[in-house]
């Protein structure tokens, strides 16, 4: 049996791409009591609504992870809380940081205080590739909130509630994916703009980030940092599976991002277990009782990068995937 069933789940950010198909799943195949919505947006919870029906285990809250009262309400008798708001623009986080600031860091602090008084059992907090070395302010809010979320534990593992990260790489289908730009762009016979030829990048679909972090609440310990096992993709492919004739065009890497993306730092290596389908990163400092998982620890100097990774799609592999409407 699952342990969502008969249990009331939050998820903060939930009328995100990740948020709605985490709840269609979970309402789907879990059988919760009851599911708890919090966003800031009217607008997608209306439209959330009228997509999930009229199911009874289903609340919505308005409501700004900066606002801890209000969290405090939302989760009041909540089991399990899924933290998947954030500001994620790169560009836009370099002109405005503060506002990153106050939502990725302070919100993700909000988070972590209002699940402790609230004894909820477990909390995990969804991170990206982009918190790994971080070189941009979106990163290094992330990369803060990671640690906010693992040392959580030192406050609250007594009283029961436990925490964990999961950090993936650029999810297929989810809002702000190059895909609808690059489809666009071929119908009207327009060249595709690439960074850099060279660029590659970590792919994940969003029904394998949901799995991924439903299994990392099945496993949870309290403290460990989940990394997946995905392939790598270049993003000249990406661009010939979608327009296999259009004119590629580079245009330069943007402020703040990086060549390759990186999940695992070399720095990390001496805490990172390797499991068949994962990587389990350990917390630097553990004074509650961090049980180290099963499996074997990678070598020291290992970084888990996306131009180094021993699984890569193919142009056939991309566009099958971006081809299936299940996806």
């Amino acid at each position: 049996m699952s342990e969502f069933e008969g249990s009331s789940v939050l998820i903060t950010g939930g009328t995100g791409s990740f948020g709605k198909a985490f709840i269609s799943a979970l309402l789907a195949d879990k059988n919760p009591a009851r599911v708890a919505i919090y966003s800031r947006d009217e607008l997608k919870q209306f439209e959330m609504k009228q997509t999930l029906g009229d199911d009874s285990r289903v609340r919505f809250f308005i409501g700004d992870i900066r606002d801890r009262d209000r969290l405090a309400m939302a989760m009041h008798g909540v089991n399990f809380v899924v933290h998947a708001a954030a500001l994620k623009q790169v560009d836009t986080a370099e002109y405005n940081p503060m506002e990153y600031v106050k939502t990725n860091i302070l919100g993700s602090e909000n988070v972590m205080l209002a699940s402790i008084d609230a004894g909820v059992k477990k909390v995990v907090a969804l991170s990206t590739d982009k918190a790994s070395s971080p070189i941009n302010l979106y990163g290094a809010t992330k990369l803060t909130a990671d640690k906010l979320f693992i040392s959580g534990n030192h406050y609250s593992y007594a009283r029961g509630t436990k925490f964990a990260v999961v950090r993936y790489g650029n999810v297929m289908g989810s809002r702000g994916s190059v895909i609808p730009l690059f489809r666009q762009l071929a119908n009207e016979g327009k060249p595709l703009p690439i960074t850099d030829s060279r660029m590659t990048r970590f792919w994940i679909t969003l029904p394998q980030a949901v799995q991924f972090v439903m299994d990392a609440f099945a496993d949870m310990d309290g403290g460990e940092l989940f990394v997946p096992r995905i392939p790598s993709m270049h993003v000249t492919d990406l661009a010939r599976a979608i327009a296999p004739d259009a004119e590629l065009v580079e245009v330069g890497i943007r402020p703040g991002e990086k060549l390759h993306e990186e999940m695992i730092s070399s720095e990390d290596s001496l805490r990172t277990i390797r499991q068949p389908n994962r990587y389990v990163v350990g917390p630097t400092l553990a004074e509650w009782t961090y049980r180290v998982p099963p499996g074997d620890p990678v070598a020291a100097g290992f970084a888990y990068t996306s131009d180094t990774n021993d699984l890569w799609l193919t142009v056939e592999d991309i566009r099958a995937l971006i081809d299936d409407p299940t996806l």
